[in-house]
């Protein structure tokens, strides 16, 4: 069944309209080692999102432009909510965050051990400079969860005479953006300006959002040091539409608009900013030293649980990373140490009465100070002018210091028969997890590499894992999270005009953390993971272009430690929310030739498989397929207006699809929809 699967979703995508909207394979990758490195003869799975191509999406939220990355979905939810898939299903909870590291310029959005699982909309990704996807556990550079891959966001550097850009974008229900970016270069300094304002009236009943964005970049080059300086700062204040209940309610006109907790609301800000600076010192070595700020607060109200808490949670972080870079010609290696220390809180508190097992009042208070350290080194050896070999070792080491700021012990009210929260008491935890990696590459012909490469991962146990409990455990004895992943690649050029990436992966993760039946949270569930990624993109001398990014995969349990709720044997079931076959295609066509001004015309498809929403697989999702038109264009040598058209046939559909308390409920899809957005230039040089 599998492999029909496959065959006839290969043969279905390489059938549609090609793009080179994906990810062009350039040849530098910053992501690698967190240097700036020529990646030809890497092994190693990446993608990269250039510039050009975030302008083109101009997307309202990060699932659009990451349709563009083979092995990547990012699961929409209400607003700016998501759930990530990379390489692996779409997994909640803190798995959900912890499994996977997303970045800005390489620092951790959120700080080791107090992920969220909706972190991406703390990066400024809709003014993003390059987005750099790395597939599977990732080199020795990066640490505790990069075990499913790595979600880079970099800033946009400073451009001589890029003068500035105003847009003003409108769309349905209420949805308005402004976008300003401001970038140049006066001598030894170049300064990069970059935000944005969103308010979004919602789709749902009762379910917009406001949203603003700021990133600023300063460079500075001289005689001996170079710096990169850069601060960013978000903030984003929703009301949260919930799930929609029913089986196939998302193909109710009226329903689907129907937001049942209208109530439901998630504030958050951040902030991050980051000192780089780097000389190069004798022997063809180079220092880097980057010292980081990082801030978070958020509070929402839990309305997925019946109780309906409030949250509010927050960290403030010191880092610095140490690296030193040496380029002897045949050796390339890397190395250095890393150091993260967090002051992180927590509350969760019920305003109202439920029960005497849900009481009213305080569930949890407590606060936790973290220090994350790490060594690492990465090496790549020339054998010859056609054979690589690369290897990396990193050594972590994470240490909890809890303090709980309530009474230890069962949270209860009065005859209360189970009581559903636990208080830890004082306690400190500490972790020692170690990643490798090894891979050689082999050029065929100038234009053609061919890798194999062998990677473990790891993951820390989250904060939330350790010291959220239910029903009665008074201590979580968790053990990190490990990741195994094999993996062929090759990628390449046909001619000059036909890019191709195409991976294949085995990975197998055990130690994996869930809840058990009792709601303990344990180790010991294992899963295994098996996959295809290909990417092709065209470009000839012609008008027209094309691309698809295919993802075809299983997700299996690989024993049966059953989580909440399940009956029977699991082992062997696809994981819930994980479809086998997923991608997109675009066809596009430079508009210049025909009107005579610069613009493009792009139509984009987008597949999803069926899957499973639940570990019995009992519950399914039909899957859907949906087309987006998009259209940009000069009307005059400073102005320019960009047309995008979502869901161009108006398929009924689920962004999301799940199962919960017995019930098929659903994140709907939007129905079709217009964007215009009119952008001016000025200053430029």
């Amino acid at each position: 069944m599998f492999s029909k699967k496959i065959l006839a979703g290969s043969l279905l995508l390489a059938a549609a309209p090609l793009t080179l909207a994906e990810v062009e394979l350039e040849q530098v990758l910053v992501s690698a080692k967190r240097i700036s490195e020529d990646a030809t003869r890497l092994p190693l799975s990446f993608s990269a999102v250039d510039e050009s191509a975030i302008d083109l999406i101009g997307h309202t939220h990060v699932n659009e432009i990451m349709q563009q990355v083979p092995g990547a979905w990012i699961s929409r939810g209400n607003g700016q909510e998501s759930l990530i898939a990379l390489r692996s299903p779409v997994l909640t909870g803190a798995g959900g965050c912890g499994s996977f590291f997303t970045a800005w310029d390489g620092i951790s959005l959120r700080a080791p051990g107090f992920c969220n699982v909706n972190q991406l909309f703390d990066a400024n990704i809709e003014q993003a400079g390059r987005i750099e996807v790395i597939k599977g556990p990732a080199s020795a550079a990066w640490g505790s969860s990069a075990m499913h891959g790595v979600i880079n966001v970099l800033t946009a550097a400073p451009s001589a005479g890029a003068g500035q850009q105003l847009a003003l974008e409108a769309g349905p229900w209420d949805y308005y953006r402004g976008r300003y970016q401001y970038s140049d270069v006066h001598g030894d300094h170049g300064i990069s300006l970059r935000l944005n304002a969103t308010t979004d009236g919602g789709y749902q009943d009762a379910a917009g959002y406001d949203q603003q964005k700021l990133t600023l970049r300063h460079d500075y080059s001289g005689a001996l040091w170079s710096f990169t300086n850069a601060l960013e700062l978000t903030q984003l204040q929703q009301e949260t539409g919930g799930y929609v209940q029913g089986f196939e309610v998302y193909k109710d006109s009226r329903a689907r608009r129907k937001n049942p907790n209208p109530e439901a609301y998630r504030d958050t800000w951040s902030l991050r900013a980051y000192s780089e600076a780097s000389r190069e010192l004798d022997q063809g070595r180079r220092l880097t030293v980057t010292p980081y700020v990082r801030r978070n607060q958020m509070e929402f109200l839990q309305h997925f649980l019946p109780w309906k808490s409030t949250e509010r949670n927050g960290h403030d972080s010191l880092g610095l990373r140490l690296a030193l870079h040496q380029d002897e010609g045949q050796v390339t290696w890397s190395g250095g140490l890393d150091f993260d220390y967090t002051d992180g809180w927590l509350t969760e508190v019920q305003d109202q009465p439920f029960s005497a097992n849900q009481p009213q009042g305080v569930h949890y208070d407590y606060q936790i100070d973290a220090l994350q350290s790490a060594a690492w080194g990465q090496l790549r050896y020339a054998i010859d002018e056609r054979w690589t070999l690369d290897s990396g070792l990193r050594l972590e080491h994470t240490r909890y210091d809890y303090d709980n700021r309530g009474e230890a012990g069962a949270v209860c009210g009065p005859e209360a028969t189970a009581c559903r929260f636990f208080r830890v008491a004082d306690r400190d935890d500490t972790f020692t997890d170690w990643s490798v990696n090894v891979g050689i590459s082999r050029l065929l012909g100038e234009s053609h590499t061919a890798f194999a490469r062998a990677a473990r991962g790891f993951r820390a146990p989250d904060t939330s894992e350790l010291y959220r409990l239910q029903q009665g455990q008074s201590v979580a004895d968790l053990d990190s999270e490990v990741i195994d992943n094999l993996e062929l690649g090759l990628r390449g050029s046909l001619q000059g005009v036909l890019r191709y990436s195409a991976s294949v992966y085995y990975m197998e993760k055990d130690d994996v953390i869930f809840q058990d039946t009792e709601r303990r949270n344990v180790s010991g569930a294992s899963t295994d993971h098996l996959g295809l990624e290909l990417s092709l993109d065209y470009r000839g001398e012609g008008p027209w272009y094309a691309g698809i990014d295919l993802t075809s995969a299983r997700h299996r349990y690989a024993n049966n430690a059953r989580p909440l709720g399940v009956g029977g044997n699991i082992d062997g079931n696809d994981i819930d929310t994980a479809p086998r076959l997923y991608g997109s295609a675009r066809l596009g066509r430079d508009l210049r030739p025909f009107y005579g001004r610069p613009g493009v015309v792009e139509l984009e498809w987008v597949y999803m498989d069926e899957y499973y929403l639940d570990p019995e697989n009992q519950f399914e999702y039909e899957g859907h397929s949906l087309l987006n038109l998009r259209v940009q264009t000069a009307l005059a040598p400073d102005l320019d207006a960009t047309l995008r058209l979502t869901n161009l046939l108006d398929e009924d559909y689920a962004e999301r699809a799940d199962v919960g308390f017995g019930n098929y409920r659903y994140f709907v899809g939007h129905p079709r929809s217009l964007f215009v957005e009119l952008r001016y230039r000025w200053g430029q040089g």
